[in-house]
């Protein structure tokens, strides 16, 4: 498959994943805004602490909002490139309107589900009477734009996987830019609060939505959604929530190992421990999002190559991969460790909040420099339809290790360090050891299904 500018079966390796990427990163970057410049704002408001962890305790939702999103979005992607691939545009065509009316499905029964179980889920994900008020404000408004979050952040993967990266990531910045500018305007012009955050933020999601549509609906698009294959099929669905499980459950277990710590950090720490972690999360999502902005640069490569059974190219894109996510990750660890506070300063400035937030910090991203080799074997895992071993190994992490850490560290080790300090621990712990699972997984597969088809360096 070819467009104007882009071949992913011909192109230098280096050069399309350039191209690709740099647009995904920019667009991930400026995906974080979203959430990120909220709270930067929420956090300059008088009562800016305890906004902040009201937000912090809505957050596990909004994930799990985005996260049903990447259950379709991230399942139909790869296989809509594996089938133009195989140059069977009909049936990606078929993947990408089954998509859209999904989404459509799923957006209606996470609102009805919400707007009746919003406030007993804040209570128990850790909201306290100072913070609830905050919670239920903004999670209120945010539900609101359920179908505009599903359809801008579920759709748009299906224009990075034609090769259109730069319209992919116009989607976001759209969106974004609105909600800069809004911010500011509804939390402090129009006195809103944290009220305004949130109608910011579904303004911006509401515009997003339309220009995926608009465009996967156009001309341009190689892929066009088409009225006679949006009534879901199971033969089409079905291979997409298989596929689309792993990333779902790599941010919907994100939601649960948050909604662990805010317990467990509000009952060693209080609210300003809860604080601290939604500046942590935030400062993560930071780190994190230009990773998914690579993989997703490589995941086209990676899948329209692998249905092309050109798969030396698959292994070209797969080891530049993962020596660009290595180097980034242990120079954000380097900057983590030496220089804490530039990163907490952003969104609040109170010496108590920046000195728990920075000690803190240096704890819970010790192990993040390995980070770098899970997340390019276990996309590259994603991106060649490998949805069971993609979906172990992103259990893996948060729910077999991660989240009982959360409660057996600070529970058992009290001799080594405060109990507080043993929360954020587990973070590390698990990273190294999910880490090196992933990546002796990731050898035995690649020896046991590359070895015959790709000629040995």
């Amino acid at each position: 498959m070819s467009n104007k500018t882009t071949d992913l079966g011909n192109d230098a390796i280096g050069k399309l994943l350039f191209k690709l990427a740099t647009p995904a990163i920019i667009a991930q970057l400026v995906n974080v805004l979203y959430n990120i410049v909220d709270r930067i704002f929420i956090g300059r408001l008088p009562e800016g602490d305890l906004a902040m962890a009201g937000v912090g305790v809505a957050f596990p939702i909004i994930m799990l909002i985005s996260a049903t999103s990447a259950l379709i979005g991230m399942g139909g992607a790869p296989l809509a490139a594996i089938k133009m691939g195989k140059q069977d545009y009909d049936g990606a065509e078929k993947i990408i309107s089954n998509a859209l009316s999904m989404l459509v499905i799923i957006s209606a029964l996470l609102m009805t589900a919400l707007f009746i179980f919003k406030e007993p889920l804040l209570l128990a994900f850790g909201a306290s009477e100072q913070t609830l008020s905050y919670a239920n404000d903004y999670l209120g408004i945010y539900v609101l734009g359920t179908l505009f979050v599903q359809i801008a952040i579920g759709m748009n993967p299906f224009i990075n996987t034609q090769g259109f990266a730069k319209i992919g990531m116009m989607t976001v910045m759209v969106g974004a830019i609105i909600n800069i500018v809004l911010d500011p305007i509804l939390i402090f012009g129009f006195n809103l609060g944290v009220k305004g955050a949130a109608y910011a933020t579904v303004a911006a999601q509401l515009v997003s939505a339309i220009w995926v549509l608009r465009f996967l609906f156009g001309k341009k698009s190689t892929l066009k959604i088409r009225k006679e294959f949006l009534i879901p099929e199971a033969k089409v669905v079905l291979p997409i929530l298989a596929l689309g499980v792993s990333p779902f459950i790599m941010q919907a277990t994100e939601s649960i190992v948050l909604i662990s710590l805010n317990n467990q950090l509000s009952k060693y720490g209080g609210d300003l421990a809860v604080s601290a972690m939604t500046i942590i999360s935030s400062i993560n999502q930071i780190i994190l999002l230009p990773l998914m902005g690579l993989t997703s640069g490589a995941q086209p490569i990676i899948s329209y190559n692998y249905g092309a059974k050109q798969y030396d190219r698959v292994k070209q894109t797969f080891k530049l991969l993962l020596v660009v996510c290595l180097i980034y990750t242990t120079t954000m660890w380097a900057s983590l460790m030496f220089i804490p506070e530039v990163f907490v300063n952003i969104f609040n400035d109170k010496p108590e909040l920046v000195e728990i937030t920075s000690h803190s910090i240096r704890i819970f991203f010790a192990g993040i420099f390995v980070l770098g080799a899970q997340v390019a074997c276990q996309q590259t895992f994603l991106a060649l339809g490998q949805a069971k071993i993609s979906l172990i190994l992103a259990l893996l992490r948060k729910m077999i290790l991660l989240v009982p850490l959360i409660f057996i560290l600070p529970a058992t080790l009290t001799m080594l360090m405060t109990q507080l300090d043993l929360v954020f621990l587990a973070e590390p712990v698990a990273d190294v050891l999910a880490a090196s699972t992933t990546v002796i997984c990731f050898i035995l597969f690649y020896r046991k299904t590359f070895t015959h088809v790709i000629n040995e360096d």
